[in-house]
């Protein structure tokens, strides 16, 4: 079944899952206690959440599997389903996932036995969690192996190269030490920069959007140099990895994605109302206006600050739209905002601004007030 037909994340580890689980490994280890297993994994489950629920599943497996990690992963190893015949296919791979917990927790002693499982796990699932703590904790052995790899035929292990030493890998404990010195990862994104693959090219992307938040000159300077002969597989990897800082207007990432300081636009900036209520939309429109005679490229963000619970505001970057505008060119653009609660933000009445950005120049603002 899956994930999205059921009610959340955590209840894809149920009993079903247990019996699931118990039935593949017992396939590779005929002495294995499916019962004992299915009530470890079992108990008290719904109390807990998604994390808590894939650690019980892991823990059931030591409490059930040969008490040799070596003998015990081998046969973990040799439990797994087959290999996804491309990376577009998808399985019930979620199932795997307290496979990778186990070696996480349990492997750091056993590194070839830890290593050789990982990569079999990650060409059905993926191995990116469970490595983790191997890049943390024998970082030199792990980089590289995973050095090693980059050149696999496998584009599941090639991905894996990269999405292990995210240093902040969604739903993955920030990998510190790399954040301080990121230098061991430059190597392997210089490898898979121009992987013909796009799962492994997303998978470089976000690597390096991670790294832009700790060092944003180290990766600006990195894809201008990747830049120099790039290709438009690279330019893609490129303009992804610098997203967060396109967003933030930084002025190197914009310059290398085309985007300088705009020149002779007239701007102007109406909303469609003083006041709205919290739960309704305000309108947006701009009108810009290239009094220059040279084309220029606009990227067009606006900005809402949103007023806070006691004092001040916090700003959301919103991208609007890219254009190019051509010499003596008008254009309006108009928009709808919602102004409503939701689970990831809170709003309180008070004075709002909106700002329009161009190329990360801030060009234009006005304010709208939000009632309760």
């Amino acid at each position: 079944m899956a994930t999205s037909e059921r009610k959340s994340h955590k209840d894809w580890f149920d009993r079903n899952a247990a019996k699931g689980l118990a039935t593949q490994i017992k396939s590779a280890y005929g002495a294995f206690d499916s019962k004992t297993f299915i009530r470890l994994c079992c108990k008290d489950l719904q109390a807990l959440e998604f994390n808590g629920r894939v650690k019980q599943f892991a823990n059931a497996m030591h409490s059930t599997l040969p008490d040799s990690y070596p003998k015990a992963v081998k046969i973990l190893e040799k439990s797994l389903p087959e290999v996804l015949p491309d990376c577009e296919s998808v399985t019930d791979g979620w199932m795997q996932w307290p496979v990778g917990q186990f070696i996480a927790d349990h492997g750091l002693p056993h590194f070839d036995e830890s290593m050789q499982c990982m990569v079999e796990l990650t060409k059905r699932f993926s191995s990116e969690f469970a490595v983790r703590p191997f890049v943390q904790h024998r970082a030199d052995e792990t980089f590289e192996f995973l050095y090693s790899k980059v050149n696999d035929k496998s584009p599941h292990v090639r991905r894996w190269c990269s999405e292990g030493c995210r240093t902040r890998l969604p739903w993955g404990a920030k990998l510190n030490d790399l954040i301080s010195d990121p230098a061991p990862i430059i190597p392997i994104l210089e490898a898979l920069k121009d992987d013909p693959e796009t799962y492994v090219k997303k998978s470089v992307a976000n690597n390096l959007n991670d790294l832009s938040k700790d060092h944003p000159s180290m990766v600006t300077t990195l894809c201008r140099d990747w830049s120099k002969d790039s290709t438009p597989h690279r330019d893609w990897i490129i303009k992804h990895g610098l997203r967060s800082l396109i967003k933030d207007a930084d002025r190197n990432a914009l310059k290398l994605i085309g985007y300088s300081k705009p020149t002779g636009i007239d701007v102007k900036l109406k909303l469609s109302d003083k006041r709205i209520n919290i739960g309704d939309s305000i309108g947006l429109q701009v009108s810009l206006h290239n009094t220059s005679k040279k084309k220029q490229p606009l990227l067009i963000d606006y900005i809402v600050h949103y007023q806070g619970k006691s004092s001040g505001s916090r700003r959301k970057v919103f991208k609007w739209k890219t254009i190019e505008l051509g010499g003596s060119e008008k254009i309006v653009l108009e928009k709808n905002h919602p102004m409503k609660r939701t689970t990831i933000r809170a709003l309180y009445p008070g004075k709002h601004t909106i700002e329009v950005q161009l190329n990360g120049e801030s060009v234009a603002s006005t304010t709208f007030g939000l009632l309760e």
